[in-house]
């Protein structure tokens, strides 16, 4: 009987461990197959000009050696007008059928790439493009490149017939920093809200840290909204992850803290407004300062100066006004920007929703 208990403990502590465990990721894939995706969101660059994208419907993300592809014939990107038309031109089908899910700017071609979705629902396609200093814009055919994919272990169910399933929100944003891809999202666990950190060549990813926040709007803890944007910052000489939430905190997490299967709560530095969900955000230095400079869906484009980052009290209690701790500006020349990357050290590149349409837009530094 001693001996059946024992071989039924050591079966539950293996099964326990397993279900703990970092999962693997496959690598380097041999030329001639190519990554297939189903789906395609956020993208992020390595400084090697390796690309990131992420692949929600399949809980996947793919590192892609873009080799040749990552440079047009001509360096940088030019501003095009009606490239939502353009780009569904080239996808045989009208402006209305496609989704710009993410733009993304190459570490050294600096030409400008733009994640598509052809279609709607189950029927929907990815697509990769790239637009050059000339304005030519070219289809990024994946077939036959060099990729490796990593598989998310605790991703959240895919529920087709939910108005939008937290699938989409497995991965929401990505950043690459000292051989690091960190990647925000939902998982399937009760505190759902994930940030990981997974070397570069892929070998393993863990289950990730639960983070949670105290949202001063709302006057409450929240483990389940997931980070929307982020972005690497050192403070105090120590590395940190800025982050935006929905309603709008913005919130801090020092790198060290994030363990795998922890679970961390961020320090609130500023309230920017109920009622919007940040979009993009990327850092820029102008005139001896630095600054932060994010999208909203509904609040324009906010420039936020970082120099009191490290000394920003704490948010932890209810918040009765419409915004509190850091102040930011209000960059009224960059209406309708639904997404944002630094082009170069003066400019910022912009897709921006005017009333005719999408607009690609090179955009100087505010």
């Amino acid at each position: 009987m001693r001996s059946v208990q024992l071989k039924l403990w050591v079966f539950i502590v293996l099964v326990v461990a397993s279900s703990w465990a970092p999962s693997s990721a496959r690598g380097i894939a041999e030329s001639g197959q190519g990554p297939a995706l189903t789906s395609i969101g956020p993208l992020a660059f390595g400084p090697d000009g390796t690309l990131f994208a992420a692949d929600n419907q399949a809980a996947t993300i793919y590192g892609i050696d873009l080799a040749a592809q990552g440079r047009g014939a001509v360096p940088g990107a030019k501003g095009l007008d009606g490239i939502d038309q353009k780009i569904a031109a080239m996808l045989g089908t009208g402006p209305r059928e496609i989704t710009i899910t993410d733009l993304a700017v190459h570490p050294t071609s600096h030409n400008a790439f733009v994640s598509v979705m052809r279609g709607q629902g189950a029927g929907a396609a990815p697509a990769l493009l790239r637009v050059d200093g000339a304005g030519t814009i070219d289809l990024i055919s994946l077939q036959s490149m060099k990729f490796s994919k990593l598989e998310l272990p605790n991703a959240p169910a895919a529920t087709p017939n939910a108005r939008r399933s937290a699938r989409a929100d497995a991965v929401t944003d990505m950043a690459f920093t000292d051989g690091h891809l960190w990647i925000a999202g939902l998982s399937s666990e009760e505190f759902s809200s994930k940030l990981r950190s997974v070397s570069y060549p892929f070998n393993a990813i863990d289950r990730g840290t639960s983070v949670e926040i105290f949202h001063g709007n709302h006057g409450q803890l929240e483990t389940r909204s997931p980070v929307y944007t982020f972005l690497p910052y050192m403070i105090n000489n120590q590395p940190n992850l800025i982050a935006s939430y929905l309603c709008t905190p913005l919130v801090k997490f020092p790198i060290a803290s994030l363990k795998p299967g922890e679970k961390v709560r961020g320090t609130t530095i500023a309230e920017l407004g109920a009622g919007n969900r940040p979009l993009d955000m990327i850092l820029y230095k102008k005139g001896g300062r630095e600054f932060l400079l994010m999208s909203n869906n509904s609040r324009g484009v906010m420039k936020i100066p970082t120099e009191n980052f490290a000394s920003a009290s704490p948010i932890t209690a209810p918040v009765s006004s419409e915004t509190a701790g850091i102040a930011y500006e209000t960059i009224n020349s960059m209406k309708g920007v639904e997404q944002l990357d630094q082009l170069d050290a003066q400019n910022s590149i912009v897709i921006a929703r005017s009333e005719t349409g999408l607009n690609l837009q090179v955009v100087p530094l505010p």
